[in-house]
């Protein structure tokens, strides 16, 4: 909004000259990051306040471990104030244009609502199962359907780069346009939208301990913020010709308007910041499913329109981990009637083991770290 607004100001006059640096996507990635960390801390104070001032607080699972049984009446769906402050930041320093960040912001706002619903029922029934299971999936797989359908079909309004690749899936390791991988859209479009569901449901899932989500999240984040930055960018001289394009020197898929999307992933990162200050061990306020449905949904939008479709389970390792003990286990226990784990997700697991929540969320932040760098190798590793 502030680009399309401010920036063709720069001819008007002398002054105004300064404007120009609007046009950077880096400049704009960092305002964006920026804005939402500040909105976040200055809105926290006053958002927990009326959580606590209408009793919306935390409803513990019955089977869940003892220790959790002090969370109970905890703040929660502070998930709706980081989406204000996503959203909010990417609106305000996006280029409007970019359907990468349109289509992106659709499906976290979307997922936000079903989230919402999710808790209030959760809230107002006092019992911790919500809206249930299938009806969830659905909302998500109509919604991300309809976005990426019309994101991925609608000709007339997709960029010409994007339009001539955005069947092609990203193989880990293996150069883009050397060895291509194109499937047909009948085939594509169902797992790219099972991908945006089961990222959406797998952070959902891992949100369970103080910070334990949003850490991820973040290096998610910043991690996709960094692909989407290099898809689009290019050096040189604005009135020659050649320019240097970094995507192809990497050998990743080039989408000259594809660094917009790296404004969102930025307001991820500054937002998340901002809310891990009151949700770092013992948390002040919970997320809820409001904000991890909702930025479950945004990273897996991100891996799909940067190609790193199967790279997105390495890097978003942990939260693959964490959903993945949960289909174990319950198909474990209704085909054998024994579990595998001591408790699902995987972080209760060690929970029960005696391992403190402090330290479980430490060293799955690590784990994060470290599959982020091992996955952003992969840029020269081909």
């Amino acid at each position: 909004m502030l680009y399309e607004l401010l920036f063709p100001l720069r001819h008007d006059a002398d002054w105004l000259g300064f404007l120009n640096v609007l046009r950077y996507v880096p400049f704009r990635t960092i305002a964006a990051t920026v804005t939402a960390m500040l909105l976040a801390f200055v809105l926290a104070p006053w958002f927990i306040r009326e959580l606590q001032r209408k009793q919306i607080g935390q409803i513990v699972r019955a089977d869940g471990p003892e220790s959790h049984k002090i969370k109970s009446g905890t703040p929660t769906m502070g998930g709706a104030l980081i989406l204000l402050c996503v959203l909010l930041p990417t609106i305000l320093w996006c280029d409007p244009r970019s359907v990468f960040v349109w289509a992106t912001t659709a499906v976290t706002a979307g997922y936000g609502v079903i989230g919402f619903l999710d808790d209030h029922l959760k809230i107002r029934l006092r019992n911790s199962r919500g809206v249930p299971g299938r009806y969830k999936l659905l909302g998500q797989f109509l919604i991300g359907g309809a976005v990426l359908s019309y994101a991925f079909l609608a000709r007339e309004h997709l960029p010409p780069d994007w339009y001539e690749i955005r069947f092609n899936l990203g193989i880990p390791f293996v150069a883009f346009s050397k060895h291509p991988v194109v499937l047909p859209a009948w085939l594509y479009l169902p797992l790219a939208v099972t991908l945006v569901v089961w990222t959406s449901n797998a952070v959902n899932l891992t949100d369970g301990l103080d910070g334990l989500a949003i850490g991820p999240v973040m290096i998610n984040a910043g991690t996709y913020l960094v692909w989407a930055y290099l898809a689009g960018a290019t050096f040189g001289i604005a009135h020659v010709a050649q320019r240097f394009v970094v995507a192809r020197y990497l050998d990743i898929p080039f989408l000259a308007s594809g660094g917009e999307l790296s404004i969102y992933c930025g307001a991820i990162v500054g937002a998340g910041t901002g809310f891990l200050w009151y949700n770092t061990y013992p948390a002040q306020v919970f997320m809820g499913d409001v904000g991890s449905l909702a930025l479950g949904g945004g990273l897996g939008m991100c891996a799909v329109f940067t190609k790193n479709e199967l790279l997105s389970a390495i890097l978003g390792g942990v939260f693959f981990l964490e959903a993945v003990s949960v289909v174990v286990q319950v198909t474990s226990f209704r085909l054998t009637g024994k579990r595998i784990f001591l408790m699902a997700p995987l972080h209760h697991h060690y929970e029960k083991k005696g391992w403190a929540e402090p330290k479980i969320i430490v060293r799955f932040w690590i784990i994060s770290i470290l599959l982020a760098l091992f996955s952003l190798s992969s840029l020269k590793l081909r």
